[in-house]
């Protein structure tokens, strides 16, 4: 791809470097590549990460960062912003790389005194950067963790394999607590289902529907499935587990993110909507079936190699709107067998893998 021509981040003198995460999880582990870029550019440099608290296990448990600083809701008012720049200006950071496209990223850095502010040109924000990236349309329809890469790329930053085979810092015995901390009946294949989705209605396919597919994985295979997500997706899983005549351990809002994601690594398979938690199983190469309605598989498609996306062709699709205006028919046409039969061969590849 063609950029235009970008001043280069230096590579000396540049001891302390503040990278502004992005806010929500899907979001932050498709920054995973582009924070790892930044690592190995400057692999003497301290460098923290500016992230909220409900994504902060992301960075923590799968870059290479030293330092991660929430920023915590107190200062999600113009006052607190102007008190968050003061604590970090004492930090003495050389270096602002602004993953998060906002221009509050960009104010930030300029308040907190950091010399050098990098990041795309977005929000309106360009003249606030002194190494500003021009934020192109081309730019904008390819894949999100292709995006960010681009924007290190430009800086000057080293390449990196876009695939999601990041290393993580997940212990095995850690998540074999965590494990049976919440499963009796932990020594049956696990099979995790995400029925919710954070961003809206339209990103999400129907309970009856992950109910009958657990119920045909359930009477094909001997497995354990479980259903994971957030507070707002309770209402969800509830409906999930009623339905399902197989036993299903309804874990959505039982869970932290660090908890969720340990026990997402010890899945065989994870059946999800587009949501932050399908991009957590992929980051951990987990065989994954990713149910696309609303979404653009594009820009946001989970990466890796053992995942498959389940989508079809409808002229209003992608549409990216939070609920469906007319027949959801994006949705609608994703049968039960659909998902059942990419369902039961990514699990069968993988259970023959492992033999």
């Amino acid at each position: 791809m063609k950029l235009e021509k970008t001043k280069k981040l230096p590579r000396e003198g540049v001891n302390k470097i503040l990278i502004r995460g992005t806010n929500w999880v899907g979001d932050a582990v498709l920054t995973l590549p582009a924070v790892a870029s930044i690592c190995r550019t400057f692999p003497k440099s301290h460098i923290a990460i500016l992230v909220k608290p409900w994504v902060a296990e992301v960075y923590r448990l799968f870059s290479d960062v030293n330092e991660i600083i929430i920023y915590e809701k107190k200062y999600g008012t113009p006052a607190g912003i102007f008190r968050l720049a003061r604590s970090l200006k004492k930090e003495k950071f050389d270096l602002a790389i602004l993953l998060q496209n906002a221009i509050e990223a960009a104010i930030i850095a300029v308040a907190a005194g950091i010399p050098l502010r990098a990041g795309y040109d977005s929000d309106a924000r360009g003249f606030l950067l002194t190494n500003s990236v021009k934020r192109t349309k081309e730019l904008q329809k390819i894949h999100q963790v292709d995006y960010y890469l681009e924007m290190v790329k430009a800086l000057g930053c080293v390449s990196f394999n876009r695939q999601m085979k990041l290393k993580t810092k997940i212990n095995s015995s850690d998540a074999g607590d965590v494990l049976r901390k919440f499963i009796r009946d932990y020594k049956k294949p696990i099979i995790g289902f995400a029925p919710g989705a954070t961003y809206g209605a339209a990103k999400k396919w129907f309970p009856e529907r992950f109910a009958k597919v657990a119920d045909m994985l359930g009477e094909r295979f001997s497995v354990q499935g479980i259903i994971l997500g957030g507070k707002a997706d309770e209402k969800t899983a509830v409906e999930v587990q009623s339905l399902s005549r197989v036993k299903l351990i309804n874990l959505a809002g039982k869970t932290d993110l660090r908890e969720a994601i340990y026990l997402i690594s010890q899945c065989d398979l994870f059946i999800s909507n587009d949501s932050g938690l399908m991009h957590i199983a992929c980051a951990l190469n987990i065989p994954t079936v990713a149910i696309f309605g609303s979404t653009n598989p594009i820009t946001t498609s989970p990466m890796g190699s053992k995942s498959v996306i389940v989508r079809k062709e409808v002229s209003c699709s992608p549409c990216l709107k939070k609920t469906c205006p007319t027949d959801f028919r994006c949705m609608n046409l994703i049968s039960v067998d659909d998902v059942f039969n990419a369902a039961q061969h990514l699990f069968q590849d993988n259970q023959n893998k492992n033999l």
